[in-house]
C-alpha cells in the first residue's frame, strides 16, 4: 500500500507460494486477535453497518480492545458513521495505523485510504481479495479481544474471502422481521453452512418502533420473524434491536448513539448482545 499522500495502491491477489512474508504477516496478526466475527446480511437496507458500529462501541465500552474492519469495498460507510475523516498513516514498520475512534476501538476501511471519498471503487474479485488480506496482515492492529468485520450484503467475494482467509471466523447475521428480508437471510445461513463457517447467532434489527407521542409500539416491518427463523434453523437468537429515528440522525452526524442515548432501549439491546460476545473472552 502507498502512504496517505499517494492514495490507494493494492496489488492483485497474490500467489501464496510466492509470498511467504505476506503469509507470515497474516498469521502473526491473527495470533493477536482472540475472537473474530463477520457481520452479514442477506440483503441491503437492514441496518447491518449500524449494528456493526454499535456492537463494536458496546464492546469497547466494556473495556475490550476492539477492531472494526469495513470490507464493504464499494459502499464503505463505517468511517462516516463514526465521524472519522482523517486518512491513515504508516508506522515505522510500514504497516497501516488504523483510525482510533476511542482508546479501545480501532477502525480500518478503504474509505480512509481514498483521497476523494466520493470516487467509485471499481474492483474485480482479485483486488478485493488482496485488499482484505492486507487489511489483516498489513495493519498494526496489535492485541485485540474482538475483530468485527462489516461485510457488504449478500454472499459474494467479501464474505467468501473472509471464510477462506480466517477459518475460525464466526458469523452474526442481521435481518429485519419482514419475510422478504428473512428469505435472503436463509441464503446467508446456507452460505455459512456451505463454507463451514460457524454461526454465532442472528439479530433482528428495526424490531418495533415506539411512538414518541403516544408510547404505543408500532411494528413497521412485522415482528418475531428473526427469532422464528433462528429457531427453525437451529441457530442462536441474539436479540432484537428496536427502530429509533435517532439512530439515523447519529449515524449521519458521526455521533455515538449509545453515548447520546445511554438509557435507551436500543443501547440496552446492544449491551445485552455485547454481553453474549463478552462471555467468549471470559471463558477463553
Amino acid at each position: 500500500m502507498k502512504s496517505r499522500q499517494d492514495g490507494i495502491s493494492i496489488a492483485p491477489s497474490p500467489n501464496k507460494a510466492q509470498n511467504p512474508d505476506r503469509d507470515a504477516g497474516l498469521i502473526s496478526s491473527l495470533k493477536k486477535i482472540k475472537n473474530i466475527f463477520i457481520i452479514m446480511s442477506g440483503k441491503g437496507g437492514v441496518g447491518k453497518s449500524s449494528v456493526s458500529v454499535n456492537l463494536a462501541i458496546a464492546l469497547a465500552n466494556r473495556g475490550f480492545k476492539v477492531g472494526l474492519m469495513d470490507v464493504d469495498i464499494h459502499g464503505p460507510d463505517i468511517p462516516r458513521m463514526l465521524g472519522l475523516s482523517e486518512m491513515l498513516d504508516l508506522d515505522s514498520d510500514q504497516k497501516l495505523v488504523p483510525a482510533a475512534y476511542s482508546e479501545n476501538l480501532k477502525v480500518i476501511s478503504v474509505e480512509s485510504l481514498s483521497i476523494n471519498r466520493d470516487d467509485a471503487i471499481i474492483w474485480r474479485g482479485p483486488m478485493k481479495y488482496s485488499a482484505i488480506r492486507q487489511f489483516i496482515s498489513d495493519v498494526a492492529w496489535g492485541d485485540l479481544d474482538f475483530l468485527l468485520i462489516d461485510a457488504p450484503p449478500g454472499t459474494g467475494d467479501e464474505p467468501l474471502t473472509i471464510a477462506q482467509l480466517i477459518p475460525n471466523t464466526k458469523a452474526i447475521i442481521v435481518t429485519t422481521p419482514q419475510e422478504i428480508s428473512l428469505a435472503d437471510v436463509r441464503k446467508s445461513i446456507s452460505f455459512c453452512r456451505t463454507v463451514k463457517m460457524e454461526m454465532f447467532g442472528l439479530i433482528e434489527n428495526m424490531s418495533g418502533f415506539v411512538c414518541p407521542h403516544c408510547n404505543e409500539t408500532v411494528n413497521l416491518f412485522g415482528t418475531g420473524g428473526g427469532e422464528k427463523t433462528a429457531n427453525d434453523e437451529g441457530i442462536a437468537f441474539l436479540g432484537k434491536i428496536p427502530f429509533d429515528t435517532e439512530m439515523v440522525s447519529c449515524g449521519d452526524q458521526g455521533i455515538s448513539f449509545q453515548e447520546r442515548h445511554a438509557h435507551s432501549a436500543v443501547t440496552k439491546s446492544f449491551s445485552e448482545i455485547a454481553e453474549k460476545l463478552a462471555s467468549l473472552v471470559s471463558c477463553g
